[in-house]
């Protein structure tokens, strides 16, 4: 079981670089850690990340039971699709969603990141699928979002947001800004035109060398 004290520090550390990316507007987002096999620390609603208090989190088990909440600070309903992911993958111990700007963009207007341009987002994600809209604080949301699961590191949710995964907390945080980069890259260049994919000969040269599967 990881360090509690320790966890709510990093989770409130990851809050503020979420807020200062302008990655969350207001109160959005959430962030989740698994502290143990069926216990989960997470982001209180009705709270800005950019200002949360390490005592302020919440802890639940695997099946959204509140454990412990300080008086006034329960859960938000969002947690729903975090827990999908820790139930259907033992591995991940981190989950964050946020609301970054151009990759919402993307989720409003229904488009998946999938167009290859880089070789740091072809290793890093391959593409960022795009999750059906689902009623917020339903289980709509979840059920979306399971089917890419063991395939995926990130997914957008359309007119939603984004949502990442990882076996630490820092590496979810970085995926979501990976993401955002991925999508503000594909934004600007397509103010100059569109952007240049990689072409058949160069992705399989890069999937031979970072043995990956196409």
């Amino acid at each position: 079981m990881q360090n509690e004290m320790t966890v709510r520090e990093e989770i409130c550390e990851i809050g503020r670089r979420m807020y200062g990316r302008r990655m969350v507007a207001a109160n959005d987002g959430n962030i989740s850690v698994r502290l143990s096999d069926q216990v989960i620390l997470c982001t209180p609603t009705g709270v800005s990340k950019g200002f949360m208090k390490p005592e302020q989190l919440c802890k639940i088990d695997l099946s959204g039971k509140v454990l412990e909440a300080a008086n006034g600070f329960g859960p938000s309903s969002e947690v729903k699709m975090h827990l999908r992911v820790y139930q259907k993958r033992s591995d991940i111990m981190a989950v964050v969603h946020a609301h970054p700007i151009f990759a919402t963009s993307f989720a409003v207007m229904g488009r998946a990141l999938e167009v290859p341009i880089m070789p740091e987002v072809i290793v890093n994600f391959g593409k960022v699928p795009l999750a059906a809209y689902g009623t917020p604080s339903t289980t709509e949301i979840p059920d979306a979002v399971e089917p890419f699961l063991q395939d995926y590191q990130a997914i957008l949710l359309e007119h939603h947001g984004a949502l990442t995964w990882a076996k630490d907390l820092q590496s979810a945080y970085m995926k979501m800004e990976s993401v955002e980069f991925y999508a503000e890259l594909l934004y600007r260049t397509a103010q100059l035109g569109g952007p240049r994919e990689l072409d058949a000969g160069k992705l399989e040269r890069l999937y031979q060398v970072i043995g990956m599967q196409k």
